[in-house]
């Protein structure tokens, strides 16, 4: 997502998000952000970020016009591109064995 500030990233905040909380909720906001030795604000952009990109990489159901659609279904199509780190990772015995 060009356009969006992910989490970790740090950029000029030009805009202004206005939410209303009950008391509890404040609190247990304040209670982790300070856990974390964030202040209230950046921890809630940073939360709200993470979960909207969860959401929408979570997609199932998306829209494609033809051209899309065909560049979609030639790059399932295509062969695997040969990836020699994949394939070492792939070797290797997890921990767990």
């Amino acid at each position: 997502m060009a356009d969006s500030s992910t989490a970790g990233e740090r950029t000029a905040r030009d805009v202004t998000i206005n939410i209303r909380a009950n008391r509890k909720q404040r609190t247990l906001i304040d209670r982790a952000a300070e856990t974390l030795g964030r202040n209230r604000s950046d921890f809630m952009l940073e939360a709200a970020c993470r979960e909207a990109e969860a959401v929408l990489l979570d997609r199932r159901y998306f829209v494609l016009d033809a051209e899309q659609h065909r560049r979609f279904m030639a790059a399932l199509d295509a062969p695997p591109s040969d990836n020699p780190g994949l394939r070492r990772l792939l070797k290797t015995k997890p921990v767990w064995d």
